[in-house]
């Protein structure tokens, strides 16, 4: 059976209907063209600088490294906080957002250099080797370690490719030992101080320096640790922490919050709403002060932002910094560059906005409780939790080699009028019986 023809008015309609769908496909078709024209022009731009950089620089040019300029240089014209990492960067960027490095799981003595290991990490190759607390490194595969250069050593470990690296050590009571390290990639904790600040009244506190992959997991084995220990309450310190990987600070604000938005996020274009989900929500009932300062960004913000919102606990101490974007990391060429490039914008539970405005005016994370402080103590403070502190069953053996040779291997804490804020409002003290800090 044959269909019938349609009629004059349907015979309109199509013929419009194929004419508007061949001017669109025109249109879509010339605009490709141009657009294309245009990068084409581009790309011949770039080639013309860069073929005269190469061939009238004063120096013979590295033609990687020009590429690598320019596409840094493209990044970061976008705003402050879009970068492009090279082959050399990588692996730096790699230790700040998978929280792990090449290494053999030691803390070394300053000056790295020297090759004195101040403690070896448990279960890292280097204490599965037998490293000790205080042994120096002689050789490795029969090279001086005291013959290195400057970061020499570093290079070494990171970079040896073979199976087995031998290596000859000198302990603390002169004697050598031969050993056979086997370097791979090992945890670089971002979580270095978690210590009971008040034992009597159960008030612990623990520092995060940056938010990497393992992060969530550093803080649950070390708040499981402390509740054995004691703990009531939580001094949960981000002070000089600029953030990282976003994922990690909403898990840790999770912990604290039941239920709710977590986070809101626009991109070009959708807005996004991050839920707290119930079952992860494991330390609501743990009072709470977040010590903030300064140079507390991006994560650390959206976790201070969301215990605020929900009253899940105290913020106490400076403004943070107003970083309120968040950045998305590609990886281009085979694993040979990264870009990081702002994809979205962030706000508050209740819908605060963080990021500073562009005349550099902050607002960040207003503090409940504002401590200041000089910058004295303040460098007093970063260099403490900055440092590693060491496992208690190694600590005892480091007292006896300070003591033998009269040496200060481990940082005491400092003063630290923020922190005792915090606990005072943990324990119901007076805070003007607080220092101030100045």
């Amino acid at each position: 059976m044959k269909h019938a023809r349609p009629s004059g008015g349907s015979d309109r309609i199509y013929l419009g209907f194929l004419i508007g769908l061949s001017v669109g496909i025109l249109t879509t078709s010339l605009a490709s063209r141009i657009v294309r024209r245009v990068w084409d022009r581009d790309v011949e731009f770039f080639r013309v600088v860069r073929d005269i950089a190469a061939e009238e620089f004063v120096d013979e040019v590295d033609g990687d490294k020009l590429l690598d300029d320019a596409l840094r240089g493209m990044m970061q014209g976008l705003d402050r906080y879009s970068n492009y990492y090279g082959p050399d960067e990588l692996a730096h960027l790699d230790r700040e957002t998978h929280g792990e490095f090449r290494g053999i799981g030691v803390v070394f003595r300053p000056p790295t250099q020297k090759g004195q290991i101040l403690f070896p990490y448990p279960e890292s190759p280097a204490a599965l080797a037998g490293v000790r607390v205080g042994d120096t490194l002689v050789t490795i595969d029969g090279v001086q370690v005291a013959e290195m250069e400057p970061g020499e050593l570093q290079r070494t470990i990171q970079r040896w490719e073979r199976p087995e690296m031998p290596t000859r050590v000198r302990g603390l009571d002169g004697e050598e030992r031969d050993l056979v390290l086997e370097p791979q990639q090992v945890l670089d904790p971002t979580i270095r101080h978690a210590r009971m600040v008040d034992s009597e009244r159960g008030v612990a506190h623990v520092s995060i320096l940056s938010f990497t992959h393992r992060t969530t997991g550093e803080f649950d084995d070390h708040v499981a640790r402390l509740k054995e220990e004691g703990m009531q309450a939580l001094v949960l310190d981000l002070r000089a922490n600029p953030g990282g990987i976003l994922e990690s600070a909403l898990e840790i604000s999770n912990r604290f919050i039941a239920e709710g938005p977590l986070l809101i996020t626009h991109t070009r274009k959708e807005r996004h709403v991050t839920q707290a989900v119930a079952e992860k929500a494991n330390l609501t009932d743990l009072p709470l002060v977040v010590l903030v300062d300064g140079n507390s960004a991006s994560a650390s913000e959206v976790l201070a932002g969301a215990v605020q919102d929900h009253g899940a606990g105290a913020v106490v101490g400076e403004p943070t910094y107003g970083k309120g974007k968040v950045q998305t990391l590609t990886r281009i060429d085979g694993d040979r560059a990264v870009v990081k490039m702002t994809t979205a914008t962030y706000l508050t539970p209740s819908g605060r906005r963080i990021e500073r405005s562009e005349d550099g005016t902050a607002m960040g994370v207003t503090p409940d409780v504002e401590v200041a402080i000089s910058e004295e103590v303040r460098e007093g403070i970063y260099r403490f939790l900055s440092d590693y502190d060491p496992p208690t069953a190694l600590r005892e053996i480091i007292r006896r080699w300070e003591e033998s040779e009269d040496l200060e291997l481990l940082s005491e804490p400092p003063e630290d009028p923020q922190l005792q804020a915090a606990v005072a409002l943990l324990t119901g003290e007076s805070l003007a019986n607080v220092a101030s800090g100045d």
